[in-house]
């Protein structure tokens, strides 16, 4: 069986994710997806999300491509995680391309799959701000 991770936070679930998933199984047999906790975005990143850890969760359990959900809290647990859960495929999106080619140390293999183009959860939250603004003009 061939194993595949991915990592990311997958606020405001959208098809720019789900392409990126169902791109990721394709890459294997069996998809885990490292999920951000709400500590590590805030904590790390800097980030809110709109979904708690927990309804994320639920949500992409629910996504056929999907085999297991993880938490991820921290930026360095990727090689504990390769080594784990015998992961032989890193997959992220092609914006974090050359960041984690360190992560072949592992013996895994890294592939950067390419984002839907027009969609993106900090495009959508950009629309819904500018919206909201327009109303209040």
């Amino acid at each position: 069986m061939r194993k595949v991770i991915t990592y990311g936070t997958f606020d405001l679930l959208h098809y720019g994710h789900i392409n990126l998933l169902r791109r990721a199984k394709e890459q294997g047999d069996y998809l885990i997806v490292a999920l951000s906790t709400d500590e590590f975005n805030w904590d790390e990143k800097q980030k809110k999300c709109y979904f708690s850890y927990e309804k994320r969760k639920m949500l992409l359990e629910a996504i056929r491509y999907v085999d297991l959900v993880i938490p991820e809290n921290k930026w360095d647990q990727k090689m504990t995680d390769i080594d784990e859960f015998k992961v032989d495929v890193f997959v992220m999106g092609d914006d974090w391309k050359g960041k984690f080619d360190f992560v072949e140390e592992t013996g895994a293999e890294v592939v950067y799959l390419e984002r839907t183009p027009e969609i993106s959860t900090s495009q959508i939250k950009r629309d819904l701000d500018s919206n909201k603004k327009e109303e209040k003009a």
